[in-house]
């Protein structure tokens, strides 16, 4: 049976009967396949899994997507009781935030400056202060995050280590449609030609991925991921295309690596990484 709280007392009294190792999926609701693909993730690995749905206000710019961003409760609560969900955290903005906006925010440092950040200033400042605020409230052993917001789970991974808050993070990989597509609750804004322009993200790290198994270097993985990404429809309209290291650190990057990209699509923005190997060039 799947329990369903909105406030700080009820998810509190939920907590204290579970027992045994605890983990949290944070969501934000529109639950899709990747998302149960991090709660089969958690059952595995946890004696109870909590699930937090919860749209938060601090990690959307003026002009994002806040107000449209999909809020399907009842279909996330089926999602979380056919994964084996023992609890979903719903709360209101005003239960999060009970004195408003907090005053004091989480500084992700100069990699939530980066990347995401560059294009979203403040994001990560919103992202990292809702996590520790849930990883607080929830008290979990383990908390799970999907790679496909892998500058996510990086610095989620950072703060922990930084701020010895006493849980382990767990990554789990990027869930994709048949034709490559990575899963995300923004595809549900994409009209029919725009799925097919979104492909642009997965054909590139494709190609740089093939480029690297090649044993091409660094420079030539990623002239290979922008040429497949501009040979495809026009309408996508890149943001970034970078390769870079597991820890998304600066200098050089050679054996395992991370290609990341961002794209808007019509109105939507989308983002997509793939692992990738550079063999030495002999």
């Amino acid at each position: 049976m799947t329990r369903l709280v909105h406030t700080r007392a009820e998810l509190a009294e939920a907590r204290s009967a579970l027992t045994g190792r605890v983990g949290v999926v944070m969501t934000m609701g529109a639950l899709h396949e990747g998302h149960e693909a991090l709660l089969r993730a958690a059952r595995e690995r946890a004696d109870h899994v909590i699930v937090t749905v919860f749209v938060n206000p601090l990690q959307f710019g003026p002009n994002e997507d806040f107000d449209r961003y999909p809020r399907t409760l009842d279909a996330d609560l089926e999602v979380c009781r056919r994964a084996g969900a023992d609890l979903v955290f719903a709360p209101a903005v005003s239960d999060m935030y009970p004195e408003g906006a907090p005053q004091v925010r989480l500084d992700p440092g100069p990699l939530g400056e980066d990347l995401e950040g560059l294009s979203r200033p403040g994001f990560f400042h919103g992202v990292l202060t809702v996590v520790l605020k849930l990883l607080q409230l929830t008290r979990p052993d383990l908390t799970f995050f999907g790679e496909k917001d892998y500058q996510q789970l990086t610095l989620v991974r950072r703060m922990c280590r930084d701020l010895e808050v006493p849980v382990e993070v767990v990554g789990v990989p990027t869930v994709r449609e048949s034709d490559g597509l990575a899963l995300s609750s923004r595809n549900r804004y994409l009209s029919d030609p725009e799925r097919q322009v979104a492909l642009s993200l997965s054909r590139a790290l494709r190609a740089g991925a093939e480029a690297a198994e090649a044993g091409r270097d660094a420079g030539a993985v990623l002239t290979a991921a922008h040429a497949a990404f501009g040979a495809g429809d026009p309408g996508a309209r890149l943001d970034y295309l970078v390769l870079t290291d597991p820890e998304l650190e600066p200098g050089p990057v050679q054996g395992p690596a991370r290609l990341l990209v961002a794209a808007w699509v019509g109105r939507t923005r989308l983002i997509d990484n793939a692992p990738v190997l550079l063999h030495p060039v002999s």
